[in-house]
């Protein structure tokens, strides 16, 4: 039975509506996290802030851990997309120098977004069939920058990442003093350049 002009009008409508509201629901557990902590961050609290019933919520999402693993998979699109700006020639360094510094600053300036990225142990698979497209895209942009070393570049791609996250984290939590990041950068960029 073929729909109609009107009845596919109704059904992108619908599209539209869902994708807006699930765009909504996301912003606003950004901006709480962002203001007060992922701990505020509830489906009753949601409910009341954009004036949805918690049942929208829950159908949308199914569960808080639905909207959190949400706003990390949004935010490692944005990972990825500032890490392929970054990987894009320029004048200033090394890509890999420019790529470490771009990770840098997306950890330092989303600290919110990027602790429910990799912080909250959410079920969000890595390295696995059912890894999100958006994961798979930012950990593309690691891969780019160790072309033909040999049989490695993913583990080398994995070890320049835990490198940095390392960084961010110890930056983050002041174990390391935020004066010395450009000597640390410089140094990794140094150990994950040598010849070989």
């Amino acid at each position: 039975m073929a729909t109609t002009p009107a009845a596919n009008r109704i059904a992108e409508r619908k599209l539209r509506d869902n994708q807006a509201r699930r765009a909504q629901i996301v912003h606003a557990a950004r901006r709480i996290a962002e203001l007060e902590g992922w701990s505020n961050v509830t489906v009753r609290r949601l409910s009341d802030e954009i004036s949805y019933s918690q049942p929208v919520l829950y159908a949308h999402f199914g569960n808080r851990e639905g909207i959190l693993a949400a706003v990390a998979i949004e935010g490692f699109q944005e990972l990825g997309l500032a890490l392929e700006k970054a990987r894009k020639p320029s004048k200033r360094g090394s890509t890999v120098e420019a790529v470490a510094a771009a990770y840098l600053e997306f950890a330092a300036s989303s600290p919110a977004l990027y602790e429910v990225m990799f912080s909250l142990g959410l079920n969000v698979p890595f390295d696995d069939p059912a890894t999100p497209p958006e994961l798979r895209f930012a950990f593309s942009q690691l891969l780019e920058l160790f072309p033909g070393k040999g049989s490695k570049p993913e583990v080398l791609s994995e070890l320049f990442w835990a490198s940095l996250h390392g960084i961010a984290e110890l930056t983050r939590t002041k174990r390391f003093p935020a004066n010395r990041q450009k000597e640390r950068v410089k140094a990794l960029v140094e150990l994950f350049t040598l010849p070989g």
